[in-house]
């Protein structure tokens, strides 16, 4: 019997797997595999969202106006050249259906976001993994990659799921070397979690070059990651294009609302980083320490911290025995990380009691003399 036949790029695609958030026997477990902020949403944010109660009856603002306003006043930006989405995830799948197609080429880091595959193929397009440098981003690489035929290149800064960062002279020497036809999305999701008052110059390039799109979103340093608001900047032709494929209300009105207040609220920016930065510091040199048996951390610049096994002790031995002692961290084989599992850096408790019991999964795998 005759029935309707798949693309066949979309049956290659491998769909995206998120972070779990419950044990293999249902127990209560401490959720560390989604990076979501673990002080979790400014107040004012939270009171913003329930005053939507009252206008459930209403579509919300396809325009997302309050929403852009308050982000051109916060960054400077031209609220023209904004646009909002799902989540920074649907902003990413924009870019895609805007600007490739059969026949492209589309260039991602290897062990990138997990999205920019999915959303590559979904137009139709041919994913290209550039090799990495040790985890890290590796600017030759991705030049060398380049064809006639790349259209977009993707590049999280900090990356996901190594943490790794891109500094401001690696990306516009990305830039400038690009042929103006490629478009250069910087995945700015974890942006706010950067040390020091330097970034990766990526806004800038996306205020004064015709071929840049920057995406954030306010889901993780802004603790909003249930109302999956995201956003990006451009020049005003790919925003314009992009607008054409857009749902129209993929922004409800309380979590318009609630984005509105949290960005207000930079005292809590300013806390939520310092904690973070403070906690992944001592995460970092826990798992340093525990180098003699195979464990190590990947710098990082975001709010997890991604440690590569390399000893006695596997990753997929780790996971499962962190799940035992109730915390469940990301276990990435699907993204070619079998050796890896990244980790949210939590609550002070939470955080120091993953790393005891790693110690404690390290010190039993330990080889008896």
């Amino acid at each position: 019997m005759n029935a309707p036949v798949p693309k066949q790029w979309i049956m290659d695609i491998a769909p995206y797997i998120p972070g779990r958030s419950t044990t293999d026997s249902g127990a209560k477990a401490v959720k560390l595999s989604s990076n979501e902020n673990p002080l979790g949403t400014p107040p004012a944010a939270r009171e913003a969202f329930l005053s939507a109660a009252r206008d459930l009856e209403r579509y919300p603002d396809a325009s997302g106006s309050i929403v852009r306003d308050a982000l051109a006043a916060r960054h400077g930006l031209d609220p023209a050249r904004i646009i909002y989405g799902n989540g920074s995830d649907e902003v990413l799948h924009l870019a895609a259906g805007a600007f490739s197609g059969p026949g492209d080429e589309v260039i991602f880091v290897h062990y990138g976001f997990a999205v920019y595959e999915i959303a590559a193929r979904r137009t139709g397009a041919t994913p290209v993994i550039a090799p990495d440098k040790d985890y890290a981003t590796d600017v030759d690489a991705i030049l060398a990659c380049v064809t006639e035929r790349t259209r977009i290149i993707f590049v999280a800064n900090p990356n996901n799921p190594t943490g790794t960062f891109a500094p401001r002279e690696e990306i516009a020497r990305l830039h400038a070397n690009l042929p103006a036809h490629v478009l250069l999305v910087l995945d700015h999701a974890y942006a706010e979690y950067i040390d020091g008052a330097d970034d990766d110059g990526g806004m800038e390039l996306a205020r004064t070059a015709p071929n840049v799109l920057v995406t954030r979103t306010f889901s993780k340093m802004y603790g909003l990651a249930a109302e999956r608001i995201g956003w990006g900047y451009a020049a005003e032709p790919i925003i314009q294009a992009m607008h054409r494929i857009r749902l129209p209300f993929s922004m409800t009105i309380a979590g318009q609302r609630a984005a509105v207040a949290a960005l207000a609220d930079e005292e809590w920016v300013t806390r939520c980083r310092a904690d973070n930065a403070r906690l992944r510091r001592w995460f970092t040199q826990e798992i340093a320490a525990m180098g003699n048996a195979g464990l190590r951390p990947i710098p990082s610049q975001a709010n997890f911290v991604l440690v590569v096994f390399e000893g006695p002790l596997t990753a997929e031995a780790a996971y499962k025995g962190l799940m035992d002692e109730g915390y469940i961290v990301r276990w990435l084989p699907g993204q070619g990380l079998p050796q890896g599992l990244r980790i949210t850096i939590g609550t002070e408790e939470e955080t120091r009691g993953v790393a005891a019991a790693l110690r404690r999964l390290v010190e039993r795998a330990a080889p008896t003399r």
